[in-house]
């Protein structure tokens, strides 16, 4: 098991020294055949999955999650990293990401890898060649700011390498502007499951605010941990679109009932 000490170098990055050591890690961790998810997205729960272009959150691009609760957000970048299903790193300033909590979404701490970049220079340089590189599944950058141009790198990096890239950023008002990011999301914490004395399932406020080819929606989701499964909540079960249109067509069979 990985411990939260168990990271690559977080003082002034050696570049070579940390793209050697990033590639022998990988090497170590890599228990596949060889083969890719292909263009097959990485799937959430299928009211959300039917909602996105091509069904799932799409590999080869980079998506941002703005984090209006830190621990939700968190949890919901492990889920996808979890189902992109291979070598995964967490990319942050501080060693923020605690291997065994994210177990709880699904993530093994044997696919994981924690990098340490204070500096944010070399923490979008770690996130570029890890996008880059075959053998990474996805790969998560915690960062403040992003401008424009270190956006589009990272996702020309992702379409390279096929991975799946996730930029974990606070939220703020000031988070309208353009995205090179194939889709943006808000991630809030809703009341969970459980009781005063036991927290329960984790419920999570779940916002698309922008998507590419898509449209914006909004979801409340039940993450279940002994199924590793995500559930859209019950209210939110029935398309507000598919309600209208179910009564507009039982309004007139009813009529036609009355007639006979």
């Amino acid at each position: 098991m990985m411990h939260p000490d168990d990271s690559l170098p977080g003082h002034a990055i050696d570049r070579p020294a940390l793209l050697a050591a990033l590639r022998a890690r990988l090497a170590q961790l890599d228990r596949s055949d060889g083969t890719r998810a292909g263009g097959e997205g990485v799937p959430l729960c299928d009211a959300i999955d039917h909602h996105l272009p091509g069904g799932g959150l799409a590999r080869a691009a980079v998506h941002e999650v703005l984090a209006a609760d830190a621990g939700a957000a968190a949890g919901f970048c492990a889920l996808i990293l979890a189902r992109s299903r291979g070598s995964v790193l967490w990319i942050a300033p501080e060693p923020d990401a605690w291997p065994p909590g994210l177990v709880r979404f699904g993530l093994s701490p044997a696919d994981l890898v924690l990098v340490q970049a204070p500096r944010r220079q070399d923490a979008l340089w770690a996130m570029e060649e890890s996008l880059r590189c075959p053998g990474v599944a996805g790969a998560l950058l915690a960062v403040d700011a992003l401008d424009l141009t270190a956006a589009r790198r990272l996702q020309l990096a992702a379409e390279a390498g096929g991975a799946i890239g996730l930029l974990l950023r606070p939220d703020s008002e000031e988070e309208g502007g353009a995205t090179a990011a194939l889709t943006r999301w808000r991630v809030g914490a809703l009341a969970g499951t459980g009781s005063a004395h036991d927290l329960g399932d984790p419920r999570w406020s779940l916002e698309l605010l922008r998507c590419r080819g898509g449209r914006p929606q909004r979801w409340d989701v039940t993450w279940r941990p002994a199924a590793e499964r995500l559930d859209l909540d019950m209210a939110e079960r029935l398309d507000p679109d598919d309600a209208t249109e179910a009564e507009q067509k039982a309004v007139p069979a009813r009529g036609r009932h009355r007639a006979r």
